[in-house]
């Protein structure tokens, strides 16, 4: 889990180190967090959860297009419809690297990759919690889609919903299931102008 870490924060701080304008920023939300299954799973329902993270905004030369680099730690899974205290819990370290079109009025439309990497995983029932983290694959690959705000105090909102490409089943070859998130939250991009 270390390495992972280590690794993440290095490709983060890759990706924004040769940006002669790149602004920092923080950022964080709530997740609306489910899973799609071929064969279909009914039992299974959304799942809040959270996402904390940081970011770099570089800007191009076209002044109207910017790479915005992530790493957030990210709360996944979903909650079961027939039993409300059984739940899956995922946390994903993930990495965008995400291509944003900026208007003048301060909207933004956002797209781009993501790797996942899986820290965490438990099946918990009540107050009994399980680990199943070797069920699961250690990567998660990942399109996020959004729409964000920004305003002139470096303040912004943004909307996000990340469709699963990889299948992160990791015990049945005839199971596969991938994560999908909504996201909805704030950031606050430093030295804005």
């Amino acid at each position: 889990m270390k390495k992972t870490i280590i690794f993440a924060a290095a490709l983060f701080f890759l990706c924004s180190a040769k940006a002669q304008t790149a602004h920092f920023g923080i950022k964080g939300g709530l997740n609306a967090a489910s899973i799609s299954s071929s064969p279909s799973n009914e039992d299974v329902q959304t799942k809040i959860g959270f996402n904390v993270g940081i970011l770099a905004h570089i800007h191009t030369s076209s002044h109207q297009w910017a790479i915005q680099p992530e790493m957030y730690y990210s709360d996944e899974g979903y909650q079961s419809k027939s039993n409300s205290s059984a739940s899956l819990n995922l946390g994903y370290l993930n990495i965008p690297v995400l291509a944003q079109y900026m208007f003048d009025n301060g909207f933004r439309i956002e797209f781009g990759p993501q790797l996942g990497f899986l820290m965490n995983a438990k099946s918990k029932t009540r107050n009994v919690s399980v680990d199943v983290k070797d069920n699961f694959k250690k990567t998660n690959f990942s399109i996020p889609l959004g729409l964000g705000y920004l305003t002139s105090s470096g303040l912004g909102i943004d909307a996000r919903y990340n469709i699963g490409i990889s299948n992160i089943n990791n015990t049945s070859t005839s199971t596969k299931i991938h994560s999908n998130v909504f996201q909805f939250g704030l950031f606050y991009q430093f030295r804005h102008r």
